[in-house]
């Protein structure tokens, strides 16, 4: 075996299942079928085949139902139709007619198996969802309907010059060449030129008067046969295109080409897109749209950049990446050649722009086509030169410097020409003549980076004849004397034209860099905002007023409420009050398909409002809305490029701050779990292990007979645990009223020495194995302080001491006042805290001590003090024990005097 030999890709297996199966390859799973029946002309038959066809599935069992077939009077075809379930039209009223129209939202609560929609390229009425009939077409698909259609061959966007060249008229009515790709099935109907004219003659395609016209013009034998060949050719393309698919699973190695259409005329833009898509559906390899835009297209006006945008919206529908690149006439092929060889494109197409009259002799003498340029630079690419026939020309415009700035260009030259001269003037005696010229360069330059290269070429001329004029001999005379002045003049001009055209090209690299600049700045500050953004409500809010600011125009965004309906949750500037109805639809449409729907897109493209889906790598969250001052900025690649960036980014922010609510309320529900099981852990100990402790005192005191000394220890045993669970319920207790902010401090002046000793006598039975020295000085002044929270605060610390300091030790209580105040501290002898647990020991259901010698307890008593400590404006910390060994816990709290004078104060 050789295991060297090339292995089939696994993807073209994939392929060939779905075209054994009867589906184009990559047909996504769960969309409905489409196929096509395809002619070269009305009246070929496509319709009555068609029925035939479905008639056949019918009769097998199948769910049919047409929902639109044109019979055009034809007696057998309406026959046919007569046969099968139909869905009722819909009346639409336009232009005071009434259209009767297919019934979309009928056909898609029907839901059959199989629907009929005739003429696939027809246009519906202005107003519908969808301008075209083959977008209803692709929604019927989407539920998952099989449906067959018709076309004919100069419907096909790609073949429209073809069919134009042929026929001498272009066809208005397109469908994109993508629709053909997605069909599982294309049958050809076919029919001779000659029997297609007989049927025409007969009436069977037209009214014998329509019929006659028709023969003379479109429906010449000439112009049936090619565009028969032409439909011969397509149905042969996709055999031979599924064969490749098929083939491609033998291992052979396949280059991954790419190829980029260069559009620079936009008179042909259009067309060498058409034939870039041709090419591309022969070969089957991705392709690229890319433009150039530099000062010349700008100066044409908004008709030519109309013109290239419509060409650029062409080329995305028929499936092309768009590119746009920025750069100064001279840079074009760098830049071009440079994004080709970064996409790894192996063919180019470019198109040879057709120039007439003086124009042309112009051009051709003076400048180098782009063509023969890229030529010369492209030695490494595949290089295709076409010459498309134009597109009908755009109405003429007025450029962009009108005639009216021309007196205030020609006033600054004429101001900077003897601003100059009044300058060298002094100099006149002093420098060469050739040098005076240097000023008069700096002039041109000024004035060629102000208003770019017209300027500078107008200041040249002017300062020629200033320069010429007053410092040459003869003085004041535009004549010339000598050869030297000669050559000295032509050094100028030349240096000057050179030097304003360099300020020109300069300012104009200058002006692009600033646009790039400023779309940078305009994203970054827009980022930067919505990254520090904490709510979703910050970054919708920002969202809207950066796209309204940016792209000129009002923004709207809209999200789903609690109810699962779309409701708007920001606009700029303001919220719109009632959104119309099929604003509104387009809204739902954008995200409920996750498909931008409105102006500018296939659906409702009627309306001035543009939605497109706000959404992440999961289902759609929400849709933003923009209606533009300028209606046509919504046609522009560039600002639908930019407004798609900031959607991405309005969607990741809104996922990221959605991310950070759910750790947050996973975070809660994590210490939700913590404190419940330390709450029923301490349900199980320090609330059963008293309540074992009394049953059973009481148990043994029932049964009677006991000796004196045993039912008076068994009393005080009891007495001592009721005690024990009494203190910790009120811990419980102190404990969910600092969670709910609800302990309040009744302060009043308090003598420390009366609340230790009350803490002393409450715990008399856990105190009496241990030795307890007091120390208070005399002069010790009294505390304002809740007397019950800080007396419940001291029994926490001295419990928690007898908990883990030896029996027998000593626990220690001194205090002394300190900084308006009286510093506590209750030290034991224990193991002690360990440094780096000093500050943790306060924080809920913490334990200092872990592990299965650890005394019994919650570690709840500690940060109960903290609480009531700091609800008396008091401090509590964990410190070094003086002694140096076991814990130390030191409070601070206010004395009477103090807190007395700093409320006078």
């Amino acid at each position: 075996m050789n295991h060297d030999a090339p292995r089939p890709d696994p993807e073209t297996f994939l392929a060939a299942a779905d075209i054994e199966a009867g589906e184009p390859a990559g047909t996504e799973r769960g969309r409905g079928r489409l196929k096509i029946f395809l002619g070269a002309s009305p009246g070929v038959g496509k319709t009555y085949a068609m029925l035939e066809e479905a008639s056949a599935v019918h009769r097998a069992g199948g769910d049919v139902i047409v929902a639109l077939a044109e019979t055009h009077g034809r007696a057998e075809t309406a026959a046919l139709l007569s046969q099968l379930d139909q869905i009722p039209r819909r009346l639409v009223t336009y232009r005071g007619r009434q259209i009767s129209e297919m019934d979309l939202d009928g056909l898609l609560a029907r839901q059959p198996r199989l629907a009929l929609i005739d003429e696939l390229a027809h246009s519906n009425v202005p107003g519908d969802r969808h301008p075209k009939r083959w977008q209803d077409v692709e929604e019927v698909l989407d539920a998952g309907i099989d449906v067959y259609t018709t076309l004919n061959i100069q419907h096909i966007e790609s073949l429209n010059d073809v069919v134009a060249r042929i026929t001498g008229v272009r066809v208005q009515e397109t469908v994109p060449d993508a629709i053909l790709q997605r069909a599982s099935e294309i049958r050809l109907i076919d029919l001779s030129a000659e029997d297609l004219i007989k049927r025409m003659r007969e009436g069977k395609v037209y009214m014998p008067a329509e019929a006659g016209r028709a023969l003379l013009n479109f429906f010449s034998k000439p112009n049936l046969t090619a565009l028969r060949e032409l439909a011969l050719r397509t149905a042969a393309s996709r055999v031979d295109a599924e064969m490749l698919a098929l083939t491609r699973g033998s291992g052979r190695p396949s280059a991954q080409d790419r190829l980029m259409v260069c559009l620079e005329d936009p008179a042909t833009a259009k067309a060498l897109v058409r034939a870039g898509r041709r090419m591309t559906d022969r070969a089957r390899i991705p392709w690229i749209a890319a433009t150039v835009i530099t000062p010349d297209i700008e100066r044409q006006g908004p008709g030519a950049a109309g013109a290239m945008t419509d060409a650029l919206a062409l080329a995305e529908r028929l499936g092309a990446e768009i590119q746009i690149l920025r750069a100064d006439h001279a840079d074009v092929v760098d830049e071009l050649l440079a994004s080709a060889r970064r996409r790894k494109v192996s063919r180019l197409i470019l198109g040879r722009v057709p120039r007439t009259g003086w124009r042309a002799r112009v051009h051709a003498r003076f400048f180098t086509p782009l063509s023969e340029r890229i030529l010369e630079q492209a030695a490494d690419l595949e290089v295709t030169i076409l010459s498309p026939s134009g597109e009908p020309s755009p109405p003429k415009v007025k450029p962009r410097r009108s005639a009216a700035g021309w007196p205030r260009l020609s006033a600054e030259a004429l101001a900077v020409t003897a601003v100059s001269t009044l300058i060298a003037t002094p100099f006149d005696r002093i420098l060469p003549v050739a040098s005076l010229a240097v000023i008069y360069l700096v002039g041109v330059l000024s004035i060629g980076m102000r208003r770019g290269t017209a300027g500078a070429v107008l200041a040249s001329v002017m300062s020629f004849l200033a320069y010429n004029y007053f410092f040459t001999s003869p003085y004041y005379s535009l004549r010339v004397a000598s050869h030297e002045s000669i050559v000295a003049l032509l050094v100028f001009t030349v240096s000057a034209l050179f030097t304003g055209s360099l300020a020109g090209r300069l300012k104009r690299q200058v002006e692009f860099m600033r646009v790039t600049q400023a779309r940078t700045e305009t994203l970054y500050d827009f980022a930067r905002k919505i990254a520090s953004a904490s709510t979703t409500d910050d970054v919708l809010w920002a969202a809207a007023a950066h796209i309204a600011h940016s792209l000129e125009c009002e923004s709207l965004i809209l999200m789903p409420d609690e109810g699962g309906d779309l409701r708007q949750v920001q606009g700029f500037p303001a919220i719109q009050e009632d959104l119309a109805p099929p604003i509104f639809a387009a809204a739902l449409w954008a995200y409920q398909k996750n498909t931008p729907a409105g102006s500018g897109t296939d659906t409702l493209p009627a309306l001035d409002w543009m939605f497109l889906p706000l959404a992440t790598q999961g289902a759609p969250i929400g849709a933003i809305g923009v209606r533009f001052f300028d209606a046509t900025r919504g046609r522009d690649p560039e600002t639908r490029r930019m407004l798609s960036a900031v959607e991405d980014q309005v969607a990741v922010a809104v996922e990221r701050i959605k991310i950070e609510s759910d750790l947050e309320r996973a975070r809660l529900a994590s210490q939700t779990e913590i404190l419940r099981a330390a709450l029923l852990n301490s349900v199980s100990h320090d609330l059963r292990t008293p309540l074992v402790t009394v049953i059973g005192s009481l148990s043994a005191l029932d049964q009677g007979d006991l000796p004196p000394e045993t039912t008076a220890a068994l009393v005080r045993g009891a007495l001592s645990e009721a005690e024990r669970l009494d203190r910790y319920v009120a811990n419980l207790l102190s404990m969910t009223r600092l969670g709910h902010g609800a302990l309040v401090a009744r302060r009043a002046p308090t003598d420390v020495a009366e609340l230790i000793g009350r803490a002393q006598s409450d715990l008399a039975a856990p105190l009496a194995p241990f030795r307890v020295a007091i120390t208070l000085p005399k002069d010790l002044p009294p505390i304002m302080v809740d007397p019950v929270l800080i007396g419940q605060s001291l029994i926490n610390l001295m419990e928690n001491a007898t908990k883990y300091a030896p029996e027998g030790s000593t626990i220690r209580l001194t205090a002394q006042p300190e900084d308006k105040g009286v510093a506590l501290m209750i030290e034991d002898e224990g193991p002690g805290i360990p440094q780096e647990q000093r500050t943790r020991v306060f924080e809920l259901f913490h334990r200092a001590i872990q592990g299965d010698g650890q005394p019994a307890g919650t570690g709840i008593g500690l940060a109960i003090v903290k609480g009531m400590i700091e609800a008396n404006d008091g401090k509590v910390e964990a410190i070094e024990p003086p002694s140096g060994k076991g814990a130390a816990i030191r409070l601070w709290l206010p004395v009477a005097d103090s807190l007395e004078e700093s409320h006078g104060a």
